[in-house]
């Protein structure tokens, strides 16, 4: 009885040491795999992938039709962003959806809180709509941040210290792969400052609120209107920009996307051309966030040297 006894206790100490073995070789596993990181729009989705390289697996579930800052996630994408290792958010006041769902607050990173201080306000709000995403305002400070590439750099380096928080052996990678990106953004923002100056103080006009930092950033003498590219402006829209023109008189007006034709043509007529400078929130039909920000360069330094 007591053989049997003993037999059935050396069973089941072999059984915990290779349960044990097993639980050892999922953790190591775990220890091992890509970081699970969630985004709220594509530059931080740019930055992640750029910085993480092969530690990450960076998700960003938006459509790519919309705009993210707009965009509203299902229930099944909300527990998705609930288990994901880190949470990477914008701030100032984008994705307002994140205000009203139950996230892990030890996982989010607000990578704009370092220059919380220097948000801009926004003031004589306009409900409009962009295509399938409804009504909606765009919040009480502009969020596009990152059209301000040394806000971008600082958004850039929230990403890296998360990252190396949660995976400090490969702290070196990080800072290496952040080294580059920070160079690249410094020689965006040195193109775009030349491009602006070469045209000295000629004034732009705006197709949508949402170029506030940049414009800020370069000092432009800038003013929005609320124009969608692929949407034909309404007669009382051409009217408020001939009032507009007769104060603020540009002959450049930049779009977030290429403008319907016609739209290009009426303007035209008014002394006014057109520009796109894509602020890229949203995955790009080709390249990613630099080239597309390169390219934005290139037809703005086109159209001032065109105006100088």
């Amino acid at each position: 009885m007591l053989d049997v006894r003993w037999s059935a206790f050396i069973v089941t100490i072999m059984i915990l040491a290779v349960a044990a073995t097993f639980a050892t070789k999922a953790v190591a596993k775990d220890a091992d795999a890509p970081l699970s990181v969630y985004v709220v729009n594509y530059p931080l989705q740019y930055f992640a992938q750029r910085i993480g390289g092969p530690d990450v697996r960076v998700t960003f579930p938006a459509p790519a039709d919309g705009d993210p800052a707009f965009w509203k996630p299902s229930l099944e994408q909300i527990a998705a962003y609930q288990k994901a290792d880190l949470i990477l958010l914008n701030g100032a006041s984008y994705a307002k959806w994140v205000a009203h769902v139950s996230l892990p607050a030890s996982r989010m990173v607000d990578t704009s809180t370092s220059f919380a201080d220097q948000f801009i306000p926004l003031e004589d709000q306009v409900t409009h709509s962009h295509g399938l995403a409804g009504k909606h305002e765009h919040g009480d400070v502009a969020f596009t941040t990152w059209l301000d590439p040394q806000q971008a750099i600082a958004q850039a380096r929230a990403v890296r210290d998360a990252l190396i928080r949660l995976r400090p052996d490969a702290a070196g990678d990080f800072e290496q792969r952040f080294a580059g990106l920070e160079r690249a953004l410094r020689e965006l923002d040195d193109g775009l400052a030349a491009a602006v100056a070469a045209a000295g103080s000629q004034p732009l006009i705006f197709s949508h609120p949402v170029y506030q930092y940049f414009i800020r950033r370069y000092v432009i003498d800038g003013y929005a209107v609320h124009w969608e590219p692929e949407q034909p402006p309404s007669l009382e829209q051409w009217q408020e920009l001939d009032r507009l023109l007769a104060q603020h008189p540009a002959r450049w007006m930049v779009w977030e996307g290429t403008p319907d034709p016609a739209t290009v043509a009426e303007l035209e007529k008014r002394g006014l051309d057109s520009v796109v400078f894509d602020p890229c929130g949203n995955v790009p039909e080709e390249g990613d966030y630099l080239t597309v920000m390169r390219e934005n360069l290139r037809r703005l330094s086109e159209a001032r040297a065109e105006e100088s």
